[in-house]
């Protein structure tokens, strides 16, 4: 597949937390119209990544750029075109699904017929719609993930930062998730997502190898996995190689 226009540019980006260093010069590439993945073990960097992406944190150094603009320059006009779905989404357990929903709306100024339009569409398009008076609490986890992704909508972005959409949720929910993702992207939203699932990784147009704060490869999965076996097979050599090389 080949790609024109530049979403989101990482130049040599790194990132410390007081001494602790998560981040290494980081650098990659994601176009839009793809589903770009990055792919990590636990303190990889992957969350801190998309934090920086969704203008909640300055790179200690290096840039990152959305469509041309500084995350750190123009963080208002970036923060109008980005969706971000931590890892833990803040939802409120006694509030309804609908209550939640409006909640959301009323933060980004969505009022009239526009609201509505949007609650169908998105409560819609993530099944939601006939559990609108139940409250979040009482969701199993796969649909409060759903509600997750359909808040994160809710100003129509162009971009979705998305961390660990499907942990903890079970294989049913995780397919029907990625089946309303790769709906999204067909319809032309640019999504960067992180996750420790190797299967997910498999699922992404391109994706990025991370290992403590460093990207070990970048590419499609036929690309990684090349002479390999599986994915998984691909990132062990990575490893290997990464620690052989010191």
């Amino acid at each position: 597949m080949a790609y024109a226009v530049k979403m989101v540019s990482v130049d040599r980006c790194s990132l410390f937390y007081g001494t602790l260093q998560a981040l290494k010069e980081v650098s990659f590439e994601v176009y839009e119209g793809e589903i770009f993945g990055l792919v990590g073990s636990d303190g990889a960097g992957k969350s801190s990544l998309l934090r920086l992406g969704a203008t909640m944190l300055a790179p200690t150094a290096g840039q990152i750029s959305v469509r041309g603009l500084d995350v750190v320059k123009e963080k208002e006009k970036v923060k109008a075109m980005v969706g971000y779905m931590p890892q833990k989404f803040a939802l409120y357990q006694d509030l309804t699904v609908e209550e939640n929903f409006n909640f959301f709306l009323d933060v980004h100024g969505i009022k009239g017929e526009e609201r509505v339009r949007r609650k169908e569409r998105y409560l819609g398009f993530s099944r939601l719609l006939p559990f609108c008076a139940r409250k979040v609490g009482a969701l199993s986890g796969g649909m409060k993930q759903k509600l997750g992704l359909a808040c994160a909508l809710v100003h129509e972005p162009t971009l979705l930062l998305l961390d660990e959409p499907t942990s903890g949720v079970d294989p049913v929910s995780r397919q029907e998730f990625w089946g309303m993702l790769k709906g999204m992207r067909d319809q032309g939203k640019t999504i960067l997502i992180a996750t420790s699932y190797l299967d997910e990784g498999e699922k992404c147009d391109r994706l990025a190898v991370m290992h403590e704060g460093r990207i070990l490869a970048v590419g499609a999965p036929k690309e990684i996995v090349s002479n390999f076996g599986s994915l998984e097979e691909a990132l062990i050599n990575l490893l290997q190689r990464h620690l052989s090389d010191g």
